[in-house]
C-alpha cells in the first residue's frame, strides 16, 4: 500500500487541531495537510458543546488568573471573538451575556473590589456592582427567598460586564474552523474520520510514518498531536515526556427547571484548589437553562461516555513514587482532601443533589433541590498534567517539543478559548521547521487587536 503523503499531519480533530488546521491554510504556503480523528465526526469529546462550559474565558471574571496571565488569556480570547466576527457567526455560535464574579462575605468582598482597581486599567468595560445594583441585574444573587422579600444577611459585590461576547458553541467553531481552512486553499487538506493512531514512527529521513488501527498508512514531514489526554499517551509510547502523568479530571454539571440567572456568574477561586470553581450560566444548547458547575472528579479513564480508555489511563498516569508524592501532597489538605471526597458524592445518586444545592446557593441562596437535576451526558475530562521531577500539579496547558518534527499538546482549561493562541506558537515552529512563508501581517490583522 502506497502511503499519503502530506507536510502536515494533525492528530485530533478537537477545536486545537481544527485551530492549527485552520491558521496553517489561511496563512501559510504549506503544501498538504490532514486531520486524523479517531471518532465518526469533529468535536465527540472535550469540544463538544456540552463537555464544557462554553465559556470565552478572557480573564476578567477568572479570579484564579494573575494579572500577567490576563494580560496573555485576554488576547488569545480575542482572537475566538474575531474569528467569528470574520465570518458572521456571531448571535449563531457566538453569544453576550452578561458576566460577572461573585464575593460573598466580607473577605470575598474585599478581594473583588481590590481586583477590580487592579484589573480595571486592563479590561476597562468592567464594573463594580453591589448588593443594590444586582437586585436589578441578577435579583436571584440577592434574595434568600423565591418570592424575593427576605435578602441574604451576607455583604456580596461582583465585578463583572454587560455586552461583551462571553459564550461560544466551541463545538461547531471547530466545524467552522476546518470548514474556513478548507476554503482558503485549493491544497490537499483532508480530515480521516474512524482514523485512531496506532503508530508513529520516525524515519531516517527525518520524516514520520503514521498508521491507524484500521490500516491507513500515512506519511508526514512533521506531525502535531492534538488529542486532549491521549496526547500524553501518544507521546509516552514514542518516548517522550516521560517526566509527565496524567490525572483526568471530569467535570459534571447540574441543570435547572427555568432560567435563574441573566448571564454567567463565577465564584471566587480557592487557590488551594488548582480546579475550576463552581459557576452558574445560561446553557445556550438548553434553550438558556441555568446550567450550574463543573464538579471535579478524579476519573481512571481518558474519555468521558466512551468505552475503554481504563488501561490507557494507567500507562498515561506513570505511576511511580513521584506520582504518589503529588498525591499524597494534594490530599494531606484539609481543605483539598474535602473538595475531592464531596465532588466524588456529587456523582452519587439520592445524595448528589442535596450536598450540591448547598454548593450552589452560595450563588442562588433560594435554590432548591427541586430547582436542579443532575445534566447526563455533560460535562468533559480534562488533562490535568503531573510534573514528576518538580513533584507537583502543572496549571495551563502542557506542550512536548523535541524540535524534531513532533509536538505533542495537552490542553486542560481554558484550551478552547486559547485555541488560536496556542496554534499560533506551534504555527511558528512549523513555519521554521518546514521553511515555509507565513503571512503574519495578514495574521494579526485578521485575529488580533
Amino acid at each position: 500500500m502506497n502511503k499519503k503523503h502530506y507536510d502536515v499531519i494533525i492528530v485530533g480533530g478537537g477545536i486545537s487541531g481544527a485551530a492549527i488546521f485552520y491558521e496553517l491554510a489561511k496563512y501559510t504556503d504549506v503544501k498538504s495537510m490532514c486531520i486524523l480523528e479517531k471518532y465518526e465526526d469533529l468535536a465527540t469529546l472535550n469540544t463538544k458543546g456540552t463537555s464544557n462550559s462554553q465559556t470565552i474565558h478572557v480573564g476578567d471574571i477568572e479570579t484564579n488568573y494573575t494579572l500577567e496571565k490576563a494580560h496573555a488569556t485576554k488576547r488569545s480570547a480575542k482572537m475566538i471573538e474575531k474569528f467569528c466576527l470574520q465570518y458572521e457567526l456571531e448571535n449563531k455560535i457566538m453569544f453576550s451575556h452578561q458576566k460577572m464574579a461573585l464575593g460573598v462575605g466580607d473577605e470575598e468582598v474585599a478581594f473583588i473590589t481590590k481586583r477590580y482597581h487592579d484589573f480595571k486599567e486592563l479590561f476597562p468595560y468592567l464594573e463594580l456592582w453591589d448588593k443594590e445594583k444586582l437586585k436589578e441585574l441578577e435579583p436571584k444573587l440577592v434574595w434568600q427567598d423565591k418570592e424575593q422579600t427576605i435578602e441574604r444577611p451576607e455583604n456580596i459585590v461582583a465585578m463583572g460586564a454587560k455586552d461583551q461576547y462571553t459564550t461560544v458553541d466551541f463545538g461547531e467553531m471547530t466545524k467552522a474552523l476546518v470548514k474556513q481552512g478548507t476554503k482558503a486553499s485549493d491544497i490537499p487538506s483532508d480530515v480521516y474520520f474512524n482514523s485512531q493512531i496506532k503508530d508513529i514512527i520516525e524515519n531516517d529521513d527525518k520524516t514520520f510514518d503514521v498508521t491507524t488501527e484500521n490500516g491507513e498508512e500515512y506519511s508526514a514531514n512533521f506531525v502535531i498531536v492534538n488529542a486532549g489526554a491521549h496526547s500524553l499517551y501518544i507521546a509516552h509510547k514514542m518516548g517522550y515526556g516521560k517526566h509527565m502523568g496524567c490525572l483526568p479530571m471530569a467535570g459534571s454539571f447540574y441543570m435547572t427547571s427555568g432560567d435563574f440567572l441573566n448571564g454567567k456568574v463565577y465564584m471566587v477561586q480557592n487557590d488551594k484548589l488548582p480546579f475550576a470553581a463552581l459557576h452558574g450560566d445560561p446553557d445556550i444548547l438548553a434553550n438558556g437553562k441555568t446550567r450550574f458547575g463543573p464538579t471535579a472528579l478524579m476519573m481512571p479513564k481518558l474519555e468521558r461516555f466512551k468505552p475503554g480508555t481504563y488501561m490507557d489511563f494507567w500507562k498515561t498516569l506513570n505511576f511511580d513514587g513521584n506520582i504518589v508524592k503529588i498525591f499524597w501532597d494534594l490530599l494531606k489538605d484539609s481543605d483539598i482532601r474535602n473538595y475531592v471526597f464531596k465532588n466524588f458524592l456529587f456523582e452519587i445518586p439520592f445524595i448528589n443533589k442535596k450536598l450540591f444545592v448547598q454548593d450552589a446557593k452560595k450563588i442562588v441562596p433560594s435554590l432548591t433541590t427541586d430547582d436542579i437535576e443532575y445534566a447526563k451526558g455533560f460535562g468533559g475530562v480534562r488533562p490535568q498534567v503531573l510534573d514528576k521531577e518538580k513533584q507537583k500539579l502543572m496549571l495551563g496547558e502542557a506542550s512536548i517539543n523535541p524540535g524534531n518534527g513532533l509536538i505533542f499538546n495537552m490542553t486542560p482549561s481554558p484550551g478552547a478559548t486559547s485555541c488560536l493562541g496556542n496554534a499560533e506558537r506551534d504555527l511558528k515552529v512549523i513555519v521554521e521547521y518546514l521553511n515555509l512563508n507565513y503571512n503574519e501581517d495578514a495574521f494579526i490583522a485578521d485575529l488580533t487587536e
